[in-house]
C-alpha cells in the first residue's frame, strides 16, 4: 500500500493548471466558431490560406502539421462551404492549389476578430506584462520541446 502522503496532489503540477486553462480557452473558441459554422480546423486553414494567393495541398499539410489527407477532407468541406477552391497549379497543370473565395477571404476578418476577442475575455485578467511573460514562457516551452505550432484539435 502507498502512502498518500507521499503522493502530490493533482493542483501542485502545472499541467494541471495548463490544462485548466487550454480547455477552457479552446473550447470557449470553437463554440464561437460553431455559431459562425467552422471548426477550429477550418479557422487554422482559412487563416493560413489567408496570407497566399493560392499554395498547394502539400505545403499547408506541412505548414499546419497534418496529413495531405486531412488537408484534402478539410479542403472539401471548406469547398462545399464556397470557402475555399482548388484552382490549377500555374507551374504544373496536373498539380492543384488551394485559394480562398472571396467569401472566404472576407469571413477570415470576422473569424479573427472572435479570436482576438476570446483571448481577451481568457487572458484580460493579465496585466500587459504579465500577458507578455506568459506568451514568451510559452513560446520558450514550445521552442524548447519542438512542439508543433499549428494545432487543431
Amino acid at each position: 500500500m502507498t502512502d498518500t502522503a507521499t503522493i502530490s496532489s493533482l493542483d501542485t503540477h502545472l499541467g494541471y493548471w495548463l490544462r485548466a486553462v487550454s480547455n477552457s480557452v479552446s473550447q470557449g473558441f470553437a463554440r464561437k466558431l460553431e455559431e459562425e459554422g467552422v471548426t477550429v480546423a477550418e479557422w487554422v486553414f482559412l487563416r493560413m490560406l489567408f496570407d497566399f494567393e493560392a499554395v498547394s495541398p502539400s505545403e499547408l499539410a506541412g505548414a499546419m502539421g497534418m496529413t495531405r489527407g486531412a488537408i484534402s477532407k478539410l479542403a472539401d468541406r471548406l469547398v462545399a462551404k464556397d470557402l475555399v477552391e482548388r484552382r490549377a497549379s500555374l507551374s504544373d497543370g496536373r498539380a492543384q492549389t488551394l485559394a480562398l473565395r472571396p467569401a472566404g477571404r472576407a469571413r477570415v476578418p470576422v473569424l479573427a476578430a472572435l479570436a482576438d476577442r476570446n483571448d481577451v475575455e481568457f487572458f484580460g485578467v493579465l496585466e500587459e506584462d504579465e500577458r507578455r511573460e506568459l506568451d514568451r514562457l510559452l513560446r520558450k516551452i514550445v521552442s524548447e520541446r519542438g512542439l508543433p505550432v499549428v494545432t487543431t484539435d
